[in-house]
C-alpha cells in the first residue's frame, strides 16, 4: 500500500463542496471515482481543510492510498484523464511515508478572497469572484482588518454549523490591498472556524462600504455573538490557496 499525495486545483461552482455529499456531486466524489477508474480500487480521499459549496482552490492537498504498483506521474496523469470533464485538476502527485496525512499533518492554511470592485457585468470572473459595484476603501478595511489578527474568540465569525470544539484562533495573517478593480483578502492561520473567513470578508466590505465604521470589527469581534456579524461573503470569491506541512 503506498500513499500518495495530490495537489488540487478546482472550480467549486458545479459542487456541493469538497467532502462527500448525500444531495449532490463533490469533488472528494469525483477524485475518488477517478482513482478508482485508474486503479480499480475503492479509496477514501483525505484532504487538508473542508471547503463549502462553490468555493475554489488553487492547492488543496489531499491524500489516498493505493494498493496497486503505479508510480506517482503515471497516477496523476491517469487520475486527470479520468476526472474529465469535471473542472477539477491534479497538480501535483508524490509518493509520502505512511504517516503523512493531509489533515492532521497540516500546520498552516491559506486562503485568498477576491472581490471585483467594478458595476460591470462579471464575465470572465462569475462565479470566480464576489462584485460589489459601490466603491470600496482597501486601505480602512486593512486597518480594521488588523483587529483581528492574533489568538481570540471568533464566535462572532463562526457559523451555528461549525463543529470546532472551541472558537479560539490564532489568525496569523489578514490583509487588504487593491490590485486594480479587485480587492483581494489574504487569511492564514493554522486552522479556520466554519465560515471563518466569509463572515470577516463580509464585515470588512462594510467598512470598505462606508457602511460601517473601522472601530465596527474589533466591537463584533469583542462582541462573541453571532448576532454582532454584519454580513457572510458568498462563496463564489473564496480560494483555498495552500496547505502548509513541517517540512516546507
Amino acid at each position: 500500500m503506498t500513499r500518495f499525495a495530490l495537489t488540487l486545483e478546482f472550480d467549486g461552482t458545479p459542487f456541493f463542496g469538497l467532502q462527500r455529499q448525500a444531495t449532490g456531486p463533490s469533488v472528494q466524489q469525483a477524485v475518488e471515482e477517478a482513482v478508482r477508474a485508474t486503479t480499480g480500487e475503492a479509496v477514501t480521499l483525505h484532504a487538508a481543510g473542508r471547503t463549502d459549496a462553490g468555493v475554489h482552490a488553487l492547492g488543496m492537498r489531499v491524500h489516498v492510498d493505493v494498493a496497486k504498483h503505479i508510480d506517482a506521474f503515471r497516477l496523476m496523469e491517469a487520475i486527470n484523464h479520468h476526472l474529465r470533464p469535471n473542472p477539477i485538476a491534479v497538480l501535483a502527485c508524490d509518493a509520502v511515508a505512511d504517516d503523512w496525512h493531509a489533515r492532521f499533518s497540516c500546520i498552516g492554511r491559506e486562503y485568498l478572497y477576491r472581490i471585483a470592485n467594478r458595476r460591470s457585468p462579471l464575465t470572465l470572473d462569475l462565479g470566480r469572484a464576489w462584485q460589489v459595484p459601490q466603491p470600496l476603501d482597501a486601505d480602512a478595511m486593512h486597518r480594521a482588518a488588523q483587529a483581528l489578527v492574533g489568538r481570540h474568540d471568533f464566535t462572532t465569525f463562526r457559523s451555528v454549523h461549525c463543529q470546532a470544539r472551541s472558537p479560539d484562533k490564532t489568525l496569523d495573517l489578514l490583509s487588504v490591498k487593491r490590485a486594480g478593480e479587485e480587492v483581494q483578502i489574504r487569511a492564514a492561520a493554522r486552522s479556520f472556524l466554519h465560515h471563518q473567513v466569509r463572515s470577516m470578508v463580509g464585515c470588512l466590505a462594510l467598512v470598505g462600504m462606508g457602511r460601517w465604521h473601522e472601530e465596527q470589527v474589533a466591537e463584533a469581534l469583542a462582541a462573541r455573538d453571532r448576532a454582532a456579524l454584519g454580513l457572510n461573503a458568498p462563496s463564489e470569491g473564496l480560494y483555498f490557496v495552500r496547505a502548509l506541512y513541517p517540512s516546507d
